[in-house]
């Protein structure tokens, strides 16, 4: 694909994360369509210029066009984005496929969503591969690292990742993000970026934890790479490259998520730490916490990959066994002693 074609483009989903991006697009030149199934939503984006449910403070470009048809988000696009929640990945995909058998046009399909299927364990890129196929695509490229939406708004500086198995559409997907404040790199490692992307909450979830505990930075340092030792491990085990995990949609992305109270996994261990019960966590942040289902998938993988993941596997016991969080922390502390 000639990035010189690429004109128009569909935002699917109109998150904090999608309907900036899509802001960041429009801002570059591009035709932006953004999608959501909400009538306000739509009405406030292209009337008020504003998305307040999730970033209150930004004020959109003008020339963002939303909508709630599907299929007038899709038809005709050069580029399609999916931004929806894990969850709603494969429902999603399937349907903007069923658009793309009626073109000829193929578009190229990117991710931004950071989370593992439930129940299948299966990487988004797979999820869309088997909902999209090839022939009704160009192909798949994940978009990856360390962001925080609040602070794209803001264009401060930020460096992410885009992956392929072919670099030569995660070229492609660069270039149409890259300005002066937001910068890309490009990956061919499409298992790690997305894998690196998924596990990284799980281990935000325990620096919340440590945090609404008490506990100091020493702390939150030793989980931080004991955590991406483990998560490195798995990610391996399962076909990563080991040095992915080094880059941007590894440690980058890990750092972070377990620092900032931007970070919607955090933020819920960080209420875990003090106390709260996890439905009243999960009521009272309002939005997807993909670590929650991606503890899950990862403690599950771990069995059946026989990787030994210490952390997950305590986190896991306080989300799914209504372990104390405390208790669990001096079990860690108290295992036996080793080389790193």
């Amino acid at each position: 694909m000639n990035i010189l074609k690429i004109d128009k483009v569909a935002v699917i989903g109109a998150g904090s994360w999608g309907s900036v991006l899509a802001n960041v697009l429009v801002q570059n030149g591009l035709k932006v369509q953004i999608w959501t199934r909400e009538s306000d939503q739509v009405k406030e984006l292209n009337e008020q210029h504003t998305n307040r449910h999730y970033l209150p403070e930004l004020k959109y470009d003008q020339r963002l066009v939303a909508t709630a048809d599907l299929q007038l988000a899709v038809a005709g696009k050069d580029v399609v984005i999916i931004a929806v929640p894990t969850k709603a990945v494969r429902d999603v995909a399937g349907k903007i496929d069923q658009i793309l058998q009626q073109q000829t046009k193929k578009p190229l399909i990117v991710h931004v969503s950071k989370g593992l299927e439930l129940g299948t364990h299966k990487r988004i890129s797979q999820v869309i591969e088997e909902e999209i196929p090839a022939n009704d695509c160009t192909g798949i490229v994940v978009l990856s690292g360390p962001s925080h939406a609040e602070e794209v708004a803001r264009k401060d500086i930020t460096l992410i990742t885009a992956a392929a198995k072919d670099l030569t559409t995660a070229k492609t997907v660069q270039q149409l993000f890259m300005n002066n404040y937001f910068r890309v790199y490009t990956n061919d490692d499409i298992i790690g970026v997305e894998l690196g992307a998924a596990f990284k909450n799980i281990i935000a979830l325990g620096a919340g934890a440590l945090h609404g505990l008490g506990y100091g930075d020493d702390a939150k340092a030793a989980l931080m790479t004991r955590g991406l030792a483990e998560i490195s491990r798995l990610g391996v085990a399962m076909g990563a490259k080991a040095k992915t995990f080094l880059g941007l949609s590894g440690v980058g992305d890990l750092i972070v998520t377990c620092t900032s109270v931007h970070s919607r996994n955090w933020r819920a261990g960080n209420q875990l730490g003090k106390g709260i019960p996890l439905k009243e966590v999960i009521n009272n942040m309002g939005m997807v916490i993909e670590g929650i289902s991606t503890t899950k998938a990862a403690y599950e993988l771990a069995q059946q990959q026989q990787i030994e993941m210490p952390i997950t596997e305590a986190i896991y016991d306080v989300l799914y066994n209504d372990r104390n969080v405390k208790q669990v922390i001096a079990e860690l502390m108290q295992r036996e002693g080793r080389s790193e």
